[in-house]
């Protein structure tokens, strides 16, 4: 039935973000015609939460967000505050040209990551 996840980025900024993707995140990309890339992410988790609005947002997940945070900055990324949350410590990530994810440790347990 399903067989993966197609994630968007929209950004004024695409060759700045997918240089960052490729050179800081790692991520492997083929050309899907056109010289778009299309990156492979990592295995994915999907959960629900209540809301009084139906909405969605994307997460990166790591296993130390100290280290993740200083490899990204002296990658070209900024960061806002780490937060405290009941799942895990969270950051937003600014990659260069603007593009923004969450980046996340979680301390619930996973299905994707050892522990």
């Amino acid at each position: 039935m399903i067989l993966g996840a197609h994630v968007i980025l929209f950004t004024d900024a695409a060759e700045a973000t997918r240089e960052f993707l490729g050179r800081a995140l790692h991520l492997q990309a083929i050309d899907a015609g056109g010289g778009w890339p299309i990156y492979a992410l990592p295995p994915a988790e999907l959960a629900v939460h209540p809301a009084s609005a139906p909405a969605h947002e994307l997460y990166l997940m790591c296993d130390d967000l100290s280290k993740t945070i200083a490899d990204l900055t002296n990658a070209g990324a900024t960061f806002g505050p780490v937060h405290l949350e009941r799942w895990g410590r969270a950051v937003l990530m600014t990659m260069p040209g603007g593009a923004q994810l969450s980046i996340y440790e979680p301390s619930h347990p996973s299905p994707i990551l050892p522990g």
